[in-house]
């Protein structure tokens, strides 16, 4: 008998507790393990994916302009994609504050839109000159690129909202692997020297000793990564349940009052400059038009961040009333959507530069290895419990390894 086994045997006569967190790291790491193992390969290229995308990009160059040249308006990028795609549902115009781009998303209408958020394309405007440096067309129409195949399998599996709570499901299997493995590894490592790796024992006694030392060194960011994983799965039901109440409540004084028509739209760059100049240490990021799933029918949403390291993680909302183009009023995010906004860069380590991302990778990369040995270790032991479960004239006189 292994002195794994040995020790399970004996916690399982001796101590009720750690036989039942046995019991929770076996079963929640088996039935979570395939799943995370796909989670943690797809996650590695998305780590990276503003680097691979710059690699992978197409588009024309930005124009060589002088310092504090002012960005093009935003009337003019749109009446632009109006006149590009006409009939076509402008759903939102973001301006980038890292790159000189504004981004115009269109749809072919509200509906098929809200129907399929995947029916979303854009056009990519240089900020400063209004020049198209690109178009793409809604997702998936010509094939899936290698993010976004990775970004689909990571978020949903393509089973959409069910893909997404599963994966949520067998994230929060994770976090209890990595509890219970924390429960059950002080009292298995009494007797032994941390990092002790038996390497001279049996392969499988060396396999354990290095799954629960890798386990253990990742531990605080594997517990991180899990737990923000959790909370990202639920995005879509936390935006659903902040627009059936905060939403709803913010809105329930304009019902049956007429929705405004394209034609009645103020100006988008009159929107935005009134945010910016009523929130002046705000960073205006996007306008999102009315009609949008999380927004307002009747108000332009004017979303904004802070410019502190950490705030710049944390948006907030601002309408504008989409006839008059009056500011209306700052929207105060709920506590759930704040630990959403919190937990995405968490999750990919995307707010700490490339010497973070490149820590991301490598502790990723050690994540997988201390799933596939774990497997591993379940294998060899069910097919060692399975051999000596044979009558004994089947058996053979010792086992490969010799005793453990």
């Amino acid at each position: 008998m292994s002195e794994h086994a040995a020790f399970q045997d004996r916690a399982y006569k001796r101590k009720p507790a750690l036989r039942r967190w046995l019991f929770v790291h076996k079963w929640s790491s088996l039935i979570c393990t395939l799943f995370l193992l796909l989670i943690c390969i797809t996650g590695l290229p998305l780590v990276l994916r503003e680097e691979i995308n710059s690699l992978l990009d197409d588009a024309l160059p930005y124009a060589q302009v002088p310092d504090n040249t002012p960005n093009v308006s935003l009337d003019k990028v749109v009446d632009a994609s109006r006149k590009m795609y006409p009939g076509e549902t402008i759903v939102s115009v973001f301006v980038d504050d890292d790159e000189p781009k504004i981004m115009v998303y269109m749809a072919s209408s509200w509906e098929a839109f809200n129907a399929n958020r995947k029916a979303l394309f854009s056009i990519r405007f240089d900020a400063h000159t209004g020049e198209v440096l690109k178009q793409t067309k809604p997702f998936g129409a010509d094939g899936l690129s290698f993010l976004q195949l990775m970004l689909t399998l990571h978020r949903d599996l393509f089973m959409g909202l069910p893909g997404e709570l599963f994966l949520g499901a067998m994230a929060l299997l994770f976090v209890a692997a990595i509890v219970s493995g924390i429960a059950i590894y002080g009292p298995f490592m009494r007797k032994l020297d941390f990092g002790t790796v038996r390497a001279a024992r049996s392969r499988r006694l060396k396999w354990l000793d290095l799954h629960n030392l890798l386990g253990v060194v990742t531990l605080g960011w594997a517990l991180v990564v899990g737990a923000t994983g959790v909370i990202n799965e639920l995005s879509t039901p936390l935006f659903a349940l902040w627009q059936q109440t905060d939403v709803r409540a913010m809105l329930a004084p304009l019902q049956g009052k007429p929705v405004p028509r394209t034609s009645e739209l103020s100006s988008p760059q009159a929107a935005y400059d009134t945010v910016k100049a009523a929130f002046p240490d705000m960073i205006t990021t996007s306008v999102v038009y009315p009609g949008a799933p999380f927004g307002s029918p009747f108000h332009y949403v004017v979303w904004t961040k802070g410019k502190e390291p950490l705030t710049s993680r944390l948006f907030s909302p601002v309408l504008v009333d989409a006839r008059s183009g009056a500011l209306v009023s700052a929207v105060a995010m709920p506590w759930y959507l704040r630990a959403l906004e919190l937990s995405r860069p968490l999750h990919f380590g995307d707010y700490g530069g490339m010497p973070l991302k490149i820590i991301w990778v490598m502790l990723d990369l050690v994540t997988i290895l201390v799933l596939a040995s774990g497997l591993y270790l379940w294998l060899v032991r069910s097919s060692a419990a399975s051999t000596q479960a044979r009558p004994a004239t089947a058996m053979p006189l010792a086992s490969p390894g010799g005793a453990e």
